[in-house]
C-alpha cells in the first residue's frame, strides 16, 4: 500500500524543504508590502486622533475665582490625567496637559517669564500653543479646550499638537 501511494504521489522530502530564491524574495516582497501598508494605517490612524478629542464637559472654576497672572490645577479627562488651568496677565485663558513630554514631570506656571516650565529637566513650553521654548521635551503640551458658560470655565476636549 505504501509503494503505491508513493508511486502515486512522488515526493522528494530532501527537495520538499528546499526553498528556491524566487520563493524567498516573493514571500519577502509580500511581508515587506504588509509592513508598508499596516504602517501607513497606523500613521493615518494617529494623525486623525491627533486633531481633537472631545471627552464630556467638566467644571473647571469660574472667572472670578481667578486673578490675572494666576493658575489653577484640575483633572481632565480622568482624574488621572494632571492639567493646568492658566489665567494670563491680558486676561485670556488657556489649559494644558500637566505633564511634560520628556519625561512625564509635573510642570507649573511662570508668571514672571509668562511660559510653563518643567523643573526636571530645566524644559519650558509657550503659553500660546504649548510648543516647546527650550529643553529636552520632543513635543509640545496637549492643550485642553476651554469653554465659557457664564461665568464657569469648563474644559470640552483635548487639542493636541504635533507630533
Amino acid at each position: 500500500m505504501e509503494r503505491r501511494l508513493q508511486e502515486e504521489f512522488p515526493v522528494s522530502w530532501v527537495d520538499d524543504d528546499y526553498v528556491t530564491r524566487r520563493e524567498f524574495f516573493r514571500f519577502m516582497t509580500l511581508a515587506s508590502g504588509g509592513l508598508a501598508v499596516g504602517t501607513a494605517g497606523i500613521a493615518a490612524w494617529s494623525a486623525l486622533s491627533r486633531e481633537s478629542r472631545s471627552f464630556d464637559p467638566v467644571r473647571i472654576a469660574s472667572r472670578a475665582e481667578m486673578r490675572a497672572g494666576s493658575s489653577l490645577a484640575f483633572a481632565y479627562p480622568r482624574s488621572t490625567d494632571l492639567c493646568l488651568l492658566i489665567r494670563r496677565p491680558t486676561g485670556e485663558f488657556v489649559a494644558y496637559s500637566r505633564r511634560c513630554t520628556h519625561l512625564s514631570c509635573p510642570v507649573d506656571y511662570q508668571p514672571d517669564h509668562d511660559r510653563i516650565y518643567c523643573p526636571c529637566h530645566n524644559g519650558a513650553f509657550s503659553l500660546e500653543d504649548g510648543h516647546v521654548l527650550q529643553g529636552p521635551p520632543p513635543r509640545p503640551l496637549p492643550q485642553i479646550r476651554l469653554e465659557f458658560r457664564g461665568d464657569d470655565i469648563f474644559a470640552v476636549g483635548l487639542m493636541r499638537g504635533e507630533a
